[in-house]
């Protein structure tokens, strides 16, 4: 008896993000829209309507011309290289390198804008005056050795964080496009023929449920997206009514995919035991997702055959500015010494906090730095970047006369803090680098007492929280971004992008790598899966 099916196209795009938006508007450009069909168990965005909405990009975009930034792909490439490692091939990484400046005017051809005002200072997040920065690593000390430093962090324009904007101009190009959307639809499982391809998906869905209940999904959904990130309990607990209506009135739903199935589900940072039992050392933080953010993508890949790689992958964020006169502070450790170069990208300084450091450190300053902190506050952050400065230079923040004063107010070494603070002082007398290799325009005397330690340690806080998201995922033909076996051969019709797959980010994350590997990887498995052979009729 042949399988009876309840909708049947083309291709199935798993999650309604970034990812899953390219890999669906790729697949329509080549089989048109009706030959797509995206699922979302919640309303769309994911993860991505939470984010700053930076795409990294380089080799000399639009947006950094008009800014005067010079990059090229080989700068490109020769600073990524160090921050991605062996996540993925380097002729992968080159492709992604030539590829960018494609990639950013195809988010703009589908309504995405991108603007060059350059943000004159050192930021986690620049202002709503400004849409083009440093937003990894490129201008600290060890940047520099590596490669020209360019601006290559393309916020896109919006007020506040620009992640909904980005979802809202992809969304806006899926309808425009035709493409069937099925949101409060929950892929559960997905199906095999008798040779193994995968063939289909299994769901439920809301879509039919009493009017009331359907409604009531939806608001929860969107109730209860910022407490899941800050406040947890109550996000969680928001979270339990929405899927005890799921339960309740679901249906099923079968639906085939001719060509094959995209797995763009997210990552696992919301599964507390997949977090625990792949990385726990990274506990502590503020897990931003959504509780879509499951692992589904990864247990739907790897019930097919798939296999997973750098599931301990985990990118945590620890960002000591703005305001720029932070950077010229010394994060050290527990012992008095110091950590890393302060102008690090926030990943690089929260994963020394965490792995050599236990995930404990203070940043030192003196009375002029301070100063001048409060001074940079309104000009420099957003409301959200206010917040957690005057956090920091207030409730987190011991003084004291005297560095050995300081010192036992916080619980750190005095006898290595007063080492670090001469060998500093040292150095910026004889005209030497700093000896964290800290760039010489961020680097101040720390001489004027009274002396502070801020403490900047991995814990839960609210006030001063450390985001983290999984960079993991299921192995992907970095050709095809179709799922790989256990013997390294394909799973027939089963492709992945975004935080579902390895990709670009999978080892060392910098603001706008997940996104831009997001269009990089969904634009990949969009064109492959429907260039496919169709599935035989079953």
């Amino acid at each position: 008896m042949a399988d009876v099916w309840d909708v049947s196209v083309a291709t199935v795009v798993v999650g309604f993000g970034a990812a899953g938006a390219c890999a669906a508007l790729e697949a329509a450009a080549a089989a048109g829209g009706d030959s797509v069909l995206l699922l979302d168990r919640f309303l769309g965005g994911g993860a991505t309507k939470l984010s700053g909405g930076v795409i990294y990009a380089g080799g000399g975009t639009a947006p950094q011309r008009v800014a005067g930034v010079v990059d090229d792909p080989e700068a490109m490439f020769d600073y990524l290289r160090h921050e991605v490692q062996d996540a993925v091939s380097e002729p992968t990484l080159r492709r992604f390198c030539e590829g960018s400046i494609a990639d950013l005017e195809w988010l703009s051809g589908h309504g995405v804008r991108f603007a060059g005002s350059l943000c004159p200072d050192k930021t986690s997040y620049p202002t709503n005056r400004h849409y083009l920065y440093y937003s990894g690593s490129e201008n600290s000390g060890w940047g520099r050795q590596l490669a020209r430093p360019a601006a290559r962090g393309h916020r896109v324009v919006g007020r506040g964080t620009s992640g909904r904007v980005l979802y809202r101009r992809l969304a806006e190009a899926v309808a425009r496009q035709r493409i069937r959307v099925l949101r409060q639809t929950t892929a559960r499982d997905l199906v095999l023929d008798d040779d193994g391809r995968v063939i289909g998906v299994q769901c439920s869905t809301m879509i039919g449920a009493p009017a009331p209940a359907r409604a009531a999904h939806r608001w929860l959904a969107r109730l209860g997206a910022k407490p899941f990130i800050y406040a947890p309990g109550l996000g969680r607990a928001i979270y339990r009514l929405a899927d005890r209506l799921e339960r309740r009135y679901s249906r099923p739903l079968r639906v085939r995919a001719e060509r094959g199935v995209v797995l763009t589900a997210g990552g696992f940072i919301a599964n507390r035991a997949m977090v625990r039992e792949h990385a726990p050392a990274f506990r502590g933080g503020l897990a931003l997702g959504t509780p879509g953010d499951d692992g589904a993508g990864l247990r739907l890949g790897l019930a097919a055959g798939g296999v997973a790689d750098r599931l301990d992958r985990i990118s945590a964020w620890r960002f000591v500015s703005p305001p720029t006169a932070l950077i010229s502070g010394l994060l050290v450790d527990r012992a008095g010494a110091r950590v890393c170069d302060e102008s690090r990208y926030g990943a690089a300084v929260a994963e020394a906090i965490i792995t050599q450091s236990d995930g404990k450190a203070w940043l030192l300053m003196d009375r002029r730095l301070i100063r001048t902190a409060l001074r940079q506050l309104r000009r420099q952050t957003l409301w959200f970047q206010r917040l957690q400065a005057l956090y920091l230079l207030t409730s987190a923040r011991v003084s004291a006369p005297t560095l050995d004063q300081v010192a036992a107010k916080a619980g750190v070494d005095p006898v290595g803090l007063r080492a670090s603070v001469q060998a500093h002082l040292d150095a910026l007398r004889d005209g030497k680098d700093d000896p964290t290799g800290k760039p010489s325009e961020f680097v101040r005397a720390i001489n004027q007492p009274p002396y502070s330690l801020i403490d900047v340690s991995v814990r839960p806080r609210l006030g001063y929280p450390c985001p983290m998201i999984t960079l993991g995922g299921l192995a992907v033909d970095e050709q095809t971004g179709q799922v790989s076996n256990a013997l390294g051969g394909p799973v027939p019709g089963l492709y992945a992008a975004g935080r579902s797959a390895v990709g670009i980010c999978s080892t060392s994350y910098v603001s706008g790598l997940s996104l831009a590997d997001c269009v990089f990887s969904g634009r990949r498995a969009g064109r492959n899966v429907i260039a496919a052979e169709p599935a035989p009729p079953t």
